[in-house]
């Protein structure tokens, strides 16, 4: 819904999920030194053969070739194939959309050094019974009850790291009672006017949502409160008493009441137990990776494609800088 809202502003354009970003990232050592044409080549043959590239609409070998004649960085490789998607619709500014994103925010302020990160979050029971009924999701409700804790910490932590120029937090359920007002907060800090068709996502949908993914069929109609709480019916009641017992004080702390009506009992708390400690160690991991690239960063990662990017990822004296400015994508 929220991607939708952005993609009805007439200055930007949100495509459908894409998956090639993290994985090009992660393969950097497959595509070798990008100063060199023929490696620029090949990680562009690589993204526009992802199953995700096809829904973007885009020319393949157009595509291909942008990237070769453009800049030797990672950053801008991929900064193309999104820049090509805006063009698509005549917009100047570009974004994306995936949950993952959260937990490799390193990564992409290390490829868009000027990159605003716009973070959702809404009331963990509602989103458990939501994950619930998605044909993707097989963890049941102890991971959906992860991911989310996993979510709101990341989201603290990212606050704190990059500060009110470049995070920002909405609520859905503010959202969905009063979009005028929620996205006026939001073009606020993107720096951009407020646009009234960002109210009518639906009327975006069939452009920017794949007719494949079903679970995504309520994007189709207007925004509502309705689902707002919808938990309470959706969700067993030890279900009801795991998430709280287990989400309570991160609820607590973004306003959501907890109800404390029911009781998960130990076998549930334990096996959740198990799985909150795995990813509690995760979280631990990616910190330690991302700390070791701020020591040795990666070469050919920042995009180049502004004058905003230039001056982020090529400053003086050839270090890394931390400058952010208002000429964005």
């Amino acid at each position: 819904m929220l991607q939708l809202m952005l993609h009805a502003h007439k200055r930007i354009a949100i495509p459908p999920e894409t998956r090639f970003l993290l994985e090009a990232y992660e393969q950097m050592r497959t595509w070798g030194n990008l100063t060199a044409p023929e490696n620029r080549q090949k990680l562009a043959s690589w993204i526009v053969a992802s199953k995700s590239f096809k829904d973007l609409g885009l020319d393949r070998d157009a595509v291909v070739a942008e990237i070769v004649a453009g800049p030797p960085t990672l950053g801008s490789a991929i900064g193309i194939v999104f820049r090509a998607y805006a063009r698509r619709f005549d917009k100047p500014r570009w974004g994306d959309k995936r949950p993952n994103y959260l937990q490799n925010l390193d990564v992409i302020m290390r490829m868009f050094p000027d990159a605003q990160i716009v973070h959702i979050v809404r009331d963990g029971r509602d989103c458990v019974a939501s994950l619930k009924e998605t044909p993707w999701h097989r963890g049941g409700v102890y991971e959906a009850i992860a991911a989310w804790n996993k979510g709101m910490d990341l989201g603290n932590r990212a606050a704190k790291q990059l500060g009110p120029d470049s995070y920002h937090e909405i609520s859905y359920e503010r959202l969905v009672n009063d979009p005028a007002d929620e996205l006026r907060t939001l073009c606020d800090f993107l720096g951009e006017d407020y646009d009234a068709a960002m109210e009518q996502p639906h009327k975006v949908a069939s452009v920017a949502v794949p007719k494949r993914k079903s679970w995504h069929a309520l994007t189709h109609s207007e925004p509502t409160p309705d689902r707002i709480g919808s938990w309470a019916q959706r969700l067993e009641p030890w279900e009801i008493g795991l998430a709280e017992s287990m989400m309570g004080a991160r609820l607590r702390e973004r306003g959501y009441e907890v109800s404390g009506k029911h009781s998960p009992g130990w076998s549930h708390r334990l096996t959740y137990a198990r799985l909150g400690t795995r990813v509690q160690l995760s979280i631990a991991r990616r910190i330690v990776t991302e700390r070791y690239h701020q020591l040795r960063p990666p070469a050919d990662i920042a995009a180049q494609l502004t004058s905003a990017e230039l001056r982020c990822a090529v400053p003086e004296q050839g270090r890394p800088s931390t400058v952010r400015t208002t000429d964005r994508l």
